[in-house]
């Protein structure tokens, strides 16, 4: 076996909203293709940490590295970083005047200077890859909220990111449309991507998680493969937690 490699390391992050300590010292490391979901109770700070991965969020103290490269401040190393980390948001964040192969082709083009011809000739892949390449020259309107999530999540591997980041990416969805968008991150998964997921579904974390995390109130509780975190969780906050949602 392989030594697992890390490509993201936290440590002793914290953050405040003014007064308010969303981040209280949180570390996790996640190694190459592992798959760490977050669990959690609304405003307990999931969505703020993986969100301090890429820089959407600031953090105040500690160190976060992503894949060698230590995120500051520096707007060179934010950049490098972002090239690295797709990220699929709970709303699907589509420009609704371009087609959803002009979604998904605009950053190659734009950030990674590919020819026209070679995003699309990507996008078309990824299109077949999420199973909606028939809706290539609609527009998101004309999309259901499942497939105009196939197509954000297109659009983060447009970027050949080596981890993606997932806040929340079925919460939005009507319970129908959940299950087409689950499968296509559990392809993901079996290929071996690098998944950090903020999700409330229990079944997808039981099934491709590597490792299911709890955090509360701006700290990590617990973290353990899913076998022991679902049937042996040995921390009385997540056997609150999971008897409240199982």
């Amino acid at each position: 076996m392989n030594e697992p490699t890390p490509i993201i390391i936290a440590e002793d992050v914290h953050k405040w909203y003014g007064k308010f300590h969303v981040l209280q010292g949180v570390s996790l490391t996640v190694n190459r293709g592992e798959v760490v979901v977050l669990m959690g109770p609304s405003g307990s700070g999931k969505s703020t940490f993986i969100r301090t991965f890429n820089a959407l969020e600031e953090y105040q103290q500690g160190k976060i590295n992503i894949d060698g490269i230590i995120l500051s401040h520096d707007l060179r190393n934010i950049e490098a970083i972002r090239r690295e980390v797709g990220m699929v948001f709970q709303q699907f964040n589509l420009f609704p005047h371009l087609t959803v192969l002009q979604n998904i082709t605009l950053a190659p083009i734009w950030v990674r200077r590919w020819q026209k011809t070679q995003a699309e000739e990507l996008a078309m892949q990824l299109l077949e890859r999420v199973g909606i390449l028939e809706q290539a020259h609609k527009y998101p309107g004309q999309l259901s909220g499942g497939q105009q999530q196939r197509v954000a999540i297109a659009r983060a591997l447009a970027m050949q990111p080596k981890i993606m980041l997932f806040d929340e990416p079925t919460s939005a969805l009507d319970p129908e449309m959940v299950r087409e968008v689950l499968d296509v991150m559990r392809n993901l998964a079996s290929e071996g991507m690098t998944m950090v997921v903020v999700t409330h579904e229990v079944g997808f974390a039981r099934e491709v998680a590597d490792r299911v995390v709890l955090m509360d109130s701006g700290h990590l509780v617990e973290s353990a493969t899913p076998e022991i975190f679902f049937t042996q969780p040995q921390e009385e906050r997540t056997r609150k937690f999971l008897s409240q949602i199982l």
